[in-house]
């Protein structure tokens, strides 16, 4: 089993990548593979609702000149995905939002190749704005029919320079809590392969209001 940790910060070593990097030291305890995935170094295209990638069905995005393809197949292929964002503005980073804009967007017009995987957010803040933050993270996982792992606060680390995070012991506990549920959800999912059947995916129904 494999976990990717999508690290929308544009400091590549920050304290999103603190946080995500706490989770990872409990799947490796759980023998879980985890990989750390950066999205926020580089300037990424906004999504611009053409609907080309619903039209191709090739699982990728018609801007091919960023890292939304590449991260889009590394999802598919992983079986968890935590997403990680530093907090902007009270809210999601810019690279990290059009990465994530783009990527659910093309899964959810190829057959929702992110349902039921595992999903969880954590986000790295100064001061506030961390669980408005973490709230619109999981708004993408619950979107796409992923299973959402919680633990027993709001993942929401703090710190301003890079390692600062480590000092938060409670945002690391909850972190640490969500990763354990995280694997054992994994598992459980892993072990009822042929055994519980999954629900049929159903096409999703589109309306809207204007008379």
């Amino acid at each position: 089993m494999k976990v990717l940790g999508i690290n929308g910060s544009p400091h590549a070593e920050g304290n999103t990548f603190t946080a995500l990097s706490i989770a990872g030291e409990i799947f490796a305890q759980e023998s879980i593979e985890f990989e750390i995935f950066n999205v926020g170094m580089k300037a990424v295209q906004g999504c611009t609702g053409c609907g080309a990638c619903g039209k191709n069905k090739n699982e990728e995005c018609i801007f091919t000149k960023d890292v939304v393809n590449e991260g889009i197949q590394k999802m598919k292929e992983a079986d968890g995905i935590i997403l990680g964002t530093p907090v902007h503005f009270s809210g999601i980073g810019g690279n990290m939002k059009s990465f994530l804009d783009r990527a659910f967007y093309v899964a959810g017009n190829n057959g929702g190749i992110f349902r039921h995987k595992v999903g969880a957010s954590v986000t790295a803040v100064r001061r506030s704005g961390g669980v408005t933050t973490l709230d619109q993270l999981n708004h993408f996982i619950t979107y796409a029919e992923m299973v959402l792992a919680t633990g027993n606060y709001w993942n929401v680390i703090h710190g301003r320079k890079p390692g600062e995070a480590e000092q938060d012991i409670e945002g690391a506990q909850a972190i640490e809590v969500t990763a354990q549920n995280m694997a054992w959800i994994l598992k459980l999912i892993e072990n009822g392969k042929g055994i519980v059947p999954e629900p049929n995916p159903v096409n999703k129904v589109f309306m809207h209001f204007i008379r």
